[in-house]
């Protein structure tokens, strides 16, 4: 891969560019939804096996889930992001959140724990929502560009003169 960008004058990060060899998927609403609710449930019951439920595990392993979703989802679908994280969270804690055996024990439990664990819910949501709202305006701004040259590769047409 080049190390100079056509337009760049100086050469890009070694960082930068080990980033653009990672794969670069684009998900759908659906897909991102089910990337992260999927990564949440997987991880969580990780955590469960391995460390017994820590909820400071789950949150650390939620902010990059969060990132990845913001990043991976399709820019159509961009708004989807942040609406997605904190439902993949609440699937995420069921396995953590302890509780009685039953349907109210289990709800309460889950209640709970998101409750408590509103800080790790927020962090994740507004990575998401960043990552996103950084996304659409390099989007608009790229778009914007391209119409600029459009306009300025097309020829001058006269003035039209008015018909009587």
């Amino acid at each position: 891969m080049d190390a100079k960008p056509e337009g760049r004058s100086r050469p890009l990060p070694p960082a930068v560019l080990a980033l653009r060899r990672l794969p670069n998927p684009r998900l759908t609403g659906i897909g991102a939804g089910l990337f992260a609710a999927a990564s949440m449930f997987v991880l969580a019951c990780l955590d469960q096996l391995i460390l017994d439920g820590s909820a400071t595990v789950f949150g650390l392993l939620f902010l990059p889930v969060s990132a990845l979703t913001a990043l991976w989802v399709r820019p159509a679908d961009l708004v989807t992001a942040p609406i997605i994280v904190p439902i993949a969270f609440a699937v995420g804690v069921i396995p953590i959140s302890g509780g009685t055996s039953g349907f109210g024990g289990q709800t309460m439990a889950l209640v709970t724990a998101l409750a408590v664990h509103a800080g790790w819910l927020y962090g994740g949501t507004l990575i998401a929502g960043l990552i996103t709202t950084v996304r659409k305006v390099r989007l608009m701004r790229q778009r914007q560009r391209q119409r600029r040259m459009l306009l300025a590769a097309r020829p001058a047409q006269p003035p039209r003169r008015p018909q009587r």
